[in-house]
């Protein structure tokens, strides 16, 4: 049986040499916006070649399907409130609209934003970018906090 998630110790190495990868042989950043943009860039201009970063992004979501057809199908399980309470094939439908919903106001808040959070925090911290070692204390403090209000609602 497949594993839910590659090992920290496995992953977290790959991306590393990932963004050394990315900035010594492009001179580029890493990070998953740059992905979007340039599918949504190519796309909108009826381009035939995406760039780098869009093939790093359908590299992504090929994977991630690859992954689910390996292991007999995608699994929902694990998101809380959400896999609690819709369950069966509408239910799957209705998670998965709301996750690519979701997805796309995070795109958008990123896009305005001018970064996400992976590029801040692979990319950014490794080339020791002040703003970028900011906005990832202010990532981790905010996830925090959450965390602990949501677990003092709860309980």
């Amino acid at each position: 049986m497949l594993h839910s998630q590659l090992p920290w110790w496995i992953g977290g190495p790959l991306l590393g040499l990932c963004v050394v990868a990315m900035r010594w042989l492009m001179n580029e950043r890493l990070g998953v916006m740059g992905g979007w943009t340039d599918v949504v860039t190519t796309v909108s201009q009826r381009r035939l070649s995406f760039g780098p970063f869009g093939w790093m992004l359908i590299g992504i979501v090929a994977g991630a399907a690859a992954f689910a057809l390996v292991a007999g199908g995608p699994d929902f399980h694990g998101y809380g409130w959400l896999t609690d309470t819709f369950s069966g094939t509408s239910g799957t439908v209705l998670i998965v609209a709301i996750l690519l919903a979701c997805g796309l106001l995070i795109g958008l808040g990123t896009k305005i934003a001018g970064g996400c959070t992976s590029g801040n925090g692979l990319s950014g911290n490794a080339m020791l970018s002040p703003a970028s070692l900011v906005a990832t204390m202010t990532f981790f403090v905010v996830g925090i906090a959450v965390t602990f209000l949501t677990e003092a609602l709860i309980t």
